[in-house]
């Protein structure tokens, strides 16, 4: 399932503008729908969700696929701040 570029750009600014992503590398704690205001909620949730969207075959639970999802979100975040981004490959 593809997304609209729109709604993308809004779900990444949404996430940027409400998430510390430094204080989640600090160990803070995640709280999306008390972080994202109830007006901007449906439109990243549904981004996350459709980022989040299993190919065939793929063994991971909704949970994990949504973690992925945001570390994805996150990441993209991180680069356009300019701050350097890990990954999990070490890359």
């Amino acid at each position: 399932m593809r997304i609209g570029v729109v709604a993308a750009e809004a779900a990444f600014a949404t996430f940027a503008r409400s998430v510390d992503v430094e204080d989640l590398e600090e160990g803070g704690e995640l709280d999306l729908e008390g972080q994202i205001g109830r007006s901007e909620w449906p439109v990243f949730s549904l981004v996350l969700d459709t980022l989040a969207a299993a190919e065939p075959g793929d063994p991971r639970t909704l949970d994990e696929r949504r973690a992925d999802a945001l570390r994805d979100l996150a990441r993209i975040c991180l680069a356009v701040k300019g701050v350097p981004v890990r990954t999990t490959s070490g890359v």
